[in-house]
């Protein structure tokens, strides 16, 4: 018998609800007008309570296995906030989230609720792309006193700028699910034929080759 593994199980549970979906013959256009075959919304997951516990729950066995000296949780603004919140109350830790930029009024805050010097940190994000929001978000709490020892994440297109990121900002990288165990679920469930196999990872190895 298959043994499904947790990256193959969330990533049919993502597909089941539509929050990825993979078009390699007539691709999506992102915000920054990259072409790609992959159209990712993690959000959805928060209104499909049996989904939004299965990623909460993995994010908590993976802290609770890895990272068990964990002291405080935080989500990315904004996507990352309910995962974090989730993850933060199957632990009993406490919260903080991480705005993208400090507010331009009042404490001019970036990072919201109680974080102090040396505690340790894990990062909740939903997803990565290139990295960079992320590896910022990680930075800020570095900024603050504490220690990050890891940002987690639902999913990644695994593309070598958000690896290489993190490389070289020394900040620890693990997602639940990711793009190649998508394309083998997505071929397993027929939402794909194996000959669009190459394409798909051709855009991972090379994503200007679908144009901009």
């Amino acid at each position: 018998m298959t043994t499904t593994t947790i990256a193959e199980k969330i990533a049919s549970a993502l597909l089941s609800i539509k929050a990825v979906a993979l078009r390699p013959n007539d691709p999506f256009t992102w915000t920054s007008g990259i072409k790609s075959p992959i159209y990712c919304d993690n959000r959805l997951t928060m209104s499909y309570p049996e989904i939004r516990d299965l990623i909460a729950e993995s994010f908590a066995a993976l802290i609770r296995e890895q990272y068990p000296e964990t002291e405080v949780i935080a989500g990315t603004a904004t996507a990352g906030i309910p995962h974090a919140a989730f993850v933060a109350q199957k632990l009993g830790l406490p919260m903080i989230y991480i705005r993208d930029k400090a507010k331009g009024h009042g404490k001019e805050n970036q990072i919201e609720g109680l974080v102090k010097e040396g505690q340790k940190v894990i990062v909740i994000e939903d997803l990565i792309s290139t990295g960079g929001s992320s590896i910022k978000a990680a930075q800020a709490v570095q900024q603050s006193g504490a220690e990050v020892l890891a940002v987690l994440a639902i999913f990644s297109y695994q593309l070598d700028r958000a690896v290489n990121g993190f490389e070289e900002a020394g900040i620890a990288l693990q997602t639940l699910s990711n793009y190649s165990a998508l394309i083998d679920v997505a071929l397993r469930e027929g939402a794909i034929a194996e000959g669009d196999i190459a394409l798909l990872h051709s855009w991972r190895e090379n994503p200007a080759a679908f144009g901009v």
